[in-house]
């Protein structure tokens, strides 16, 4: 039983770091695949290695680690302005400005923070590695990221975990 959950320890870390890779897809498989290890056990797993795995973009976003040299943006000379580049620059200009308002209405309101990151960590709505990113950005406590983190994803992959033990119940 340990090395399975080993396993899901390491894939769920893998899948906070590699945001292509469904943990979700991860956990009812394994579930299917496993009915002998308890649906709460796989849960808290995973939801340790997830949140875990996500330290990195939270320190990343407060800047306590330093992004390797091919994900930073070099300094390049001021190029001259095509239309194109104008108009993506206005768009951007927008998006910018949007998180720049959602930045200090979060450090200016932490409890609200604290509730959409959780209500993010249970539904995954807002996405969850925004609000990882949002809350090193606004300088979260890492035992609020972490408690709030780890208690919201444990709730997400327990609904998971027991989905198949509820579907096998209803058709058998």
């Amino acid at each position: 039983m340990w090395p399975w959950l080993c396993l899901a320890l390491a894939v769920a870390v893998g899948a906070a770091l590699v945001p292509f890779v469904s943990v979700e897809l991860f956990v009812i498989g394994f579930a299917l695949q496993r009915p002998d290890i308890s649906w709460a056990l796989i849960a808290a797993v995973v939801a340790v290695g997830h949140v875990t795995g996500k330290l990195v973009y939270f320190y990343a976003a407060r800047g306590a680690i330093h992004l390797p040299a091919v994900l930073r943006r070099r300094q390049r000379e001021p190029r001259v302005m095509t239309d194109r580049r104008l108009r993506w620059q206005l768009r951007t200009k927008r998006v910018r400005a949007w998180v720049a308002w959602t930045r200090e209405k979060c450090e200016a309101h932490p409890h609200w923070m604290f509730g959409t990151y959780s209500l993010s960590a249970v539904a995954g709505l807002p996405p969850f590695m925004a609000m990882t990113m949002l809350a090193g950005l606004v300088r979260m406590k890492v035992a609020t990221f972490l408690g709030a983190g780890i208690i919201g994803r444990f709730i997400r992959f327990s609904l998971l975990a027991a989905s198949p033990a509820v579907f096998h119940g209803w058709f058998h």
